[in-house]
């Protein structure tokens, strides 16, 4: 669904220094951004880290970049016959394998593509026949298991899975039943969420409720869930990430630009089957992608803080982390117009945006 349109105008960013915050009885050090060069002017949407060396962005223009030594120098490029096409997600496997999905303005341009040499060729693995649908995002358990998932279509999720790094195959009779214009939002490759071996976590929105859609059997069976979050045709729930297979937190908003006060996050302890409202983040809009900055299952972040430090991203309308899942928040200064972020460690995390924009952000 939806799909935020990039603005305009480029960002100028820039390397901010460490700073201490005092919180409680203990410093909280805002990160350091580090500006570096994608070598594209086209908008990324999606990052996909696979370690601190190798990292994988996608965007606009049928457009792909990779490095592979943490971002001093980053390769650019096209995927034939893909040049009109946005790649609204990407998976990084290694450095000579990954995998992108695409949109488009017609029905057969949602796609799957794989790599397995670093990007000098690419294999369509999926091309969309079913009218109705729109891919926004997909996750991966591992290199060769996966789900995709797309907007409803006569209130059903027609989702896909991959078991073997090569076949896609439709898991529409495993979904919940959509609500009446249920979707969910390709801003930043973030609307699924895989962790462990078989849990996964959809977020959505576009109806009466912003809701998240559980497995814990690999897409086998499914649960429904709602969440605080506001929906509206314009609203719901953007990006979900667990840090393990109960702790999780979700974010959206309102694309609606008369009404940009409603970004928010809401945490859940119970495996997503409820959600809290967390303190209000300090941005606007609606929050494209957020990150656990210890990676997912490791417990791993900065200043020892359990693994609870998210960082989030609302393009125009700012950018924020919080070392505590939301209850603390702090603004990253001068940070706009980026749409996703990721972390392969609490040193080695990304934000990718507008004009080809992306700033190293190490904790």
């Amino acid at each position: 669904m939806l799909k935020p349109s990039l603005p305009v105008f480029l960002i100028t960013t820039f390397a901010l220094g460490t700073l201490s915050f005092a919180e409680g009885h203990r410093k909280v050090h805002q990160p350091k951004l580090t500006p570096q060069n994608s070598n594209t002017t086209q908008g990324l949407i999606a990052v996909s880290p696979v370690n601190p060396r190798v990292v994988w962005a996608s965007g606009r223009g049928g457009t792909f970049v990779l490095t592979t030594n943490g971002g001093k120098t980053w390769k650019a490029g096209v995927v034939p016959g893909a040049e009109a096409l946005q790649f609204r997600d990407v998976q990084g496997v290694s450095e000579k394998v990954a995998y992108l999905q695409s949109i488009g303005g017609n029905p057969t341009d949602f796609r799957i593509y794989k790599t397995v040499d670093g990007g000098a060729t690419w294999t369509m693995q999926f091309q969309n026949q079913n009218p109705g649908a729109f891919y926004d995002c997909f996750a991966f358990w591992t290199p060769r298991r996966g789900i995709s998932h797309s907007d409803s279509v006569n209130g059903v999720f027609p989702d896909l899975r991959i078991s073997n790094g090569r076949t896609w195959q439709d898991i529409s009779s495993n979904m919940p039943p959509a609500l009446p214009g249920e979707a969910s939002f390709a801003a930043s490759g973030t609307c699924v969420a895989t962790q462990g071996a078989r849990n996964a976590w959809i977020a959505t929105g576009g109806a009466t409720a912003a809701r998240i859609l559980a497995t814990r059997n690999a897409g086998n069976t499914w649960n429904a869930y709602d969440t605080p979050l506001v929906s509206s045709p314009s609203a719901g729930a953007f990006t979900v990430a667990f840090r393990d297979p109960w702790h999780g937190i979700v974010g959206g908003g309102d694309l609606d630009p008369s009404d940009p006060n409603n970004a928010a996050t809401a945490t859940s302890n119970d495996g997503g089957q409820t959600w809290t409202l967390t303190s209000a983040p300090p941005v606007t809009g609606a929050i494209f992608g957020l990150s656990y900055v210890g990676r997912a299952g490791t417990g791993g972040g900065p200043e020892g803080d359990d693994g609870r430090a998210v960082v989030i991203t609302a393009n125009a309308g700012g950018a924020a982390w919080t070392p505590d899942e939301g209850n603390t928040w702090f603004t990253l200064p001068g940070v706009t117009g980026y749409w996703a972020v990721a972390f392969a460690s609490p040193k080695a995390g990304w934000l990718v945006g507008v004009g080809g924009t992306i700033l190293k952000v190490s904790f």
